[in-house]
């Protein structure tokens, strides 16, 4: 019900209570970028305004010197004593409103040249003013008056870059130099403003960009000189409504304006307040930025608008939805009543209640056609489900039979495949085997024939090596014998392809001298423990093959140093009588996790070496004679194997 009522509302109310808000977000957030770019390009031309008084006033401060080096009065002074003429500038200082002015002779002019870059111009001919910075020595000297006056306490402001100094005792100067042509005075007359304090200078740009009359909405702004990041001059204003000098300006805004030496527009928090800011790098005489103009208005009443043009606009739109939203709901509700039937009878259909169905209704327009064709539809599922059923439970009987037909076939695929990998294994090795045999035999059968040719060719004279001769007869017949154990092994179906009574301990002797070079490579000591055994029936090769796999693998167990003990006996599984092998090894043992994987087809532990095969192998051997394979961890440390065969006799009786 509740899921009926919000789709029919959404879908009544979707263009009102959605599209038209986001039309109005959108709208509004266009409107207040563009507004806030307006206040950015009003922050912009005021900028552009104080920089160009700024201009202003080294142009004037300059023309004013040089104006005053080129006057007839300036030239009638400079014949005067030195008394006269020091007296002379003074009261031209006072005049022009400078804060220090005097003459330098061309010679002393030149020395100081390497340290302001105006005098070095003026010096050279040519007049220039400059933003230079003086440090308190240097203001000192000019007038102690200066010193005292550049002189700020640093005051801890918020956001700015955390620094150690307490006072800026430096100055920032107009600086301006101009060469002096008279005959007998020439030389460079220097002089300059202190921008410290300031405040008619700072007033004066404020009262250029804001000029108020007074009327409501003129920008509140201020204007602010800043040597590096500190206030020397400005008309902001502390809590307490004195100037701020001392104080410095953001982290933010020294960053881009004074170490990247970019033009700030936006906004920025000054002193106290959020202000539309515009900040200006000062370049010196050197090329160096050493300060910024700064001028900004007050952010608060413009934000205030703009609150208040959302409030407005919003309160707006709420009004509409309170006057429209009742008359879309009353229209809605004569439709409700049946959809609401409808969304329950489906609620109960898909718990499991196929039977349910909405019944009449009055409504003969669309909506009661709608809910006469759905219960046609809910009868023809309910029928269908049920021949669905029926399928399906004659599908899973099916499917059992075929799964247990596949279960079958893939173990008896399995099977083969181990076969066959085990005869393709047996097949390789007897052909290598056999092609060794064969290159074995041809240098044996020539020592043995060269040997006998020795022996008739010497006759008695042989007396003397005779013992070497027989020595030689006896390896040689050793190599034979070794040579066809390994034919018996690698190729079993050329000497025997059927079971046999076979003695373990003797096939042992022929798998140890097969495996002699493997465990005399290292430093393994073996140890056998034999007792009777009651021969057993297998196919000797087979035997062989797994003997010698379970002694090879574990003399690389154990890496080459070790104990190998082997034990032969006679013991009872089950009742039944047989021979018992016993092959031990000193290595690490096999982990706990894989005891019980060893033996499947792949496993090894010997990655990129083994074809984990061999164990698999040899498990199935054993099992086609009726035997027992098993492995364990032996306490001491090491990894057991134990065959067990049943004694023939035994075997026989079975059969």
């Amino acid at each position: 019900m509740n899921s009926v009522r919000l789709r029919l509302l959404i879908l009544a109310l979707l263009p009102l209570v959605v599209l038209m808000p986001l039309l109005l977000v959108l709208a509004i957030s266009r409107w207040s970028a563009n507004y806030d770019d307006v206040l950015i390009a009003n922050v912009a031309s005021d900028l552009r305004i104080a920089e160009q008084y700024m201009q202003q006033i080294l142009v004037t401060t300059g023309g004013d010197v040089e104006s005053l080096a080129r006057s007839v009065d300036f030239q009638s002074a400079a014949a005067l004593p030195n008394e006269g003429f020091t007296a002379y500038l003074e009261k031209q200082r006072e005049i022009l409103q400078l804060d220090f002015l005097y003459y330098l002779p061309l010679g002393k002019a030149r020395e100081v040249a390497a340290t302001w870059p105006v005098i070095r111009a003026a010096a050279g001919g040519k007049s220039g003013s400059e933003i230079d910075i003086f440090s308190g020595e240097d203001l000192a000297a000019l007038a102690p008056d200066l010193a005292k006056k550049a002189r700020l306490p640093l005051i801890e402001t918020e956001a700015a870059v955390p620094t150690d100094r307490t006072v800026e005792d430096r100055g920032m100067v107009v600086h301006t130099a101009t060469d002096v042509r008279v005959p007998g005075r020439l030389g460079v007359l220097v002089g300059g403003v202190l921008l410290n304090r300031n405040l008619d200078f700072i007033d004066t740009i404020n009262a250029l960009v804001y000029h108020s009359d007074g009327a409501e909405g003129d920008r509140l702004g201020t204007a602010t000189l800043f040597l590096e990041d500190v206030r020397v001059s400005t008309n902001v204003r502390l809590f307490e409504g004195s100037r701020a000098l001392g104080t410095r300006v953001s982290a933010a805004v020294r960053g881009k304006v004074l170490d990247e030496g970019l033009t700030w527009l936006d906004s920025a928090f000054v002193v106290n307040e959020w202000y539309i800011s515009g900040y200006l790098p000062l370049i010196d005489s050197f090329g160096d930025r050493v300060g910024m103009l700064y001028v900004g208005f007050l952010e608060a009443p413009f934000t205030a608008a703009k609150r208040s043009a959302y409030i407005l606009i919003f309160a707006a739109f709420a009004l509409i939805l309170a006057l429209t939203v009742p008359l879309f709901l009353r229209l809605a509700g004569g439709i409700f009543s049946p959809l609401e039937r409808m969304t329950k009878t489906m609620e109960k259909v898909e718990t499991g209640e196929l039977g349910a169905r909405i019944g009449p209704v009055a409504s003969k327009d669309e909506i009661g056609t709608v809910a006469a064709h759905l219960d046609t539809l809910l009868d023809q599922v309910q029928e269908r489900d049920r021949k669905l059923r029926d399928w399906a439970d004659e599908l899973n009987v099916r499917v059992n039979e075929r799964t247990a037909e596949l279960r079958e076939a893939n173990e008896k695929l399995e099977a083969t495949y181990q076969q066959l990998v085990m005869s393709e294994k047996l097949a390789s090795i007897g052909e290598i085997t056999a092609g060794v045999a064969h290159e074995i035999n041809n240098p044996v059968a020539v020592i043995q024939g060269n040997v006998d040719v020795i022996r008739q060719t010497l006759g008695d004279g042989a007396q003397p090596v005779m013992t070497e001769l027989a020595l030689i007869d006896q390896q040689v017949g050793r190599i034979n014998a070794i040579v066809g154990k390994l034919l018996q092994f690698a190729r079993p179906t050329e000497f025997g392809t059927f079971e046999e009574s076979v003695d373990i301990a003797g096939v042992l002797d022929d798998c140890l001298v097969l495996v002699d070079h493997v465990i005399t490579k290292g430093d393994v000591e073996v140890s056998i423990s034999r007792a009777e055994a009651p021969p057993v029936r297998i196919n000797p090769g087979e035997l062989q093959q797994v003997i010698i796999n379970l002694i090879v693998n574990a003399v690389q167990a154990m890496q080459g140093s070790g104990a190998l003990e082997i034990g032969i006996s006679t013991t009872a599984r089950d009742g039944l009588s047989g021979a018992q092998l016993v092959i031990a090894d000193t290595g690490p043992g096999i982990a706990e996790e894989k005891l019980k994987t060893v033996f499947d087809p792949f496993f090894t532990t010997k990655l990129g070496e083994g074809t984990g095969l061999g164990l698999s192998v040899s498990q199935t051997l054993i099992q086609n004679a009726n035997g027992l394979i098993s492995v364990a961890n032996r306490p001491e440390g090491g990894a057991v194997f134990t065959v067990w065969l049943p004694g023939e006799a035994v075997d026989e009786a079975a059969a």
